[in-house]
C-alpha cells in the first residue's frame, strides 16, 4: 500500500540525494549508516521504555532506503551488489524495531506473552521477505500480500509512537496482533501462489 508514495518522496528527496552525491557519499554508505541509524535507535531507546524517542530517531533513517535508491539511479551505480546490500540490510533494520520491542516487553513493558508476539511478528516478517526471495530464485514470483514490508513498519512505528505521546500502551499489542495475523495470511499467499506456478510449470 504505501508503495504508492514512493514516487512522492523520491521526488521530495532528489535535492538531497544530488547534495550527497555532490560530496561525494557513496549510495552503499547512505545504506550502511542508515542501517546503523535504524538498529541503534531501537536496541538502545526501545528496551529502555523511550519508545517515542525511538521511533523518531528510527524514522529519521528510515528514509535512507528511499535516498540510496535515488543516488544510485541519479549517479548510473545501480547494481545487483546495490540491490542485495540494500534488502539484506532491510532486514536486519526491521528484526531490531520487532526485536527492540521484544526487549522492551522483557524489561519496562513487563508482558512476555506481548514479548512472544513481537517476536512471532518478527520471524514471520522474515518468512514474508523469505519466501519471495526463495521463489525468484526458482524462477518464480512471491509477490504482494496484506503486509509487505513498508506496510508493517510503517503500522508499528506510527503506532509505537503515539502509545507512546497519548499514553496509550495498549496500541502496540493491537499493533502486533493485527501485523501478525496479516503477515501469516501473507506468508500463506504467498505459498499458494509459488505452489500454482510450480503447478503449472510441472
Amino acid at each position: 500500500m504505501l508503495n504508492r508514495f514512493r514516487a512522492f518522496w523520491t521526488k521530495l528527496l532528489t535535492p538531497i540525494a544530488r547534495f550527497f552525491l555532490r560530496l561525494g557519499v557513496s549510495p552503499d554508505a547512505i545504506t550502511l549508516v542508515g542501517t546503523v541509524g535504524v538498529v541503534a535507535g531501537a536496541l538502545v531507546f526501545f528496551p529502555r521504555g523511550q519508545l517515542l524517542v525511538g521511533v523518531l530517531v528510527i524514522t529519521a533513517f528510515v528514509f535512507s532506503d528511499l535516498l540510496d535508491g535515488t543516488m544510485a539511479r541519479m549517479s548510473g551505480t545501480s547494481s545487483k551488489w546495490g540491490a542485495f546490500l540494500d534488502s539484506t540490510l532491510d532486514r536486519l533494520g526491521d528484526a531490531a524495531v520487532f526485536g527492540g520491542l521484544v526487549l522492551y516487553y522483557v524489561g519496562p513493558g513487563g508482558s512476555d506473552a506481548l514479548a512472544a508476539l513481537a517476536l512471532y511478528c518478527l520471524v514471520m516478517g522474515s518468512v514474508t521477505s523469505y519466501a519471495r526471495a526463495r521463489a525468484e530464485s526458482l524462477g518464480m514470483e512471491a509477490k504482494g500480500g496484506i503486509a509487505e514490508r513498508a506496510d508493517r513498519l510503517a503500522a508499528i512505528l506510527v503506532m509505537t509512537g503515539l502509545s507512546d505521546i497519548f499514553d496509550l500502551p495498549v496500541l502496540i499489542p493491537l499493533t502486533l496482533w493485527v501485523l501478525a495475523a496479516a503477515s501469516t495470511v501473507t506468508v500463506l499467499q504467498r505459498v499458494l501462489s509459488v505452489r500454482s506456478q510450480a503447478r503449472a510449470a510441472a
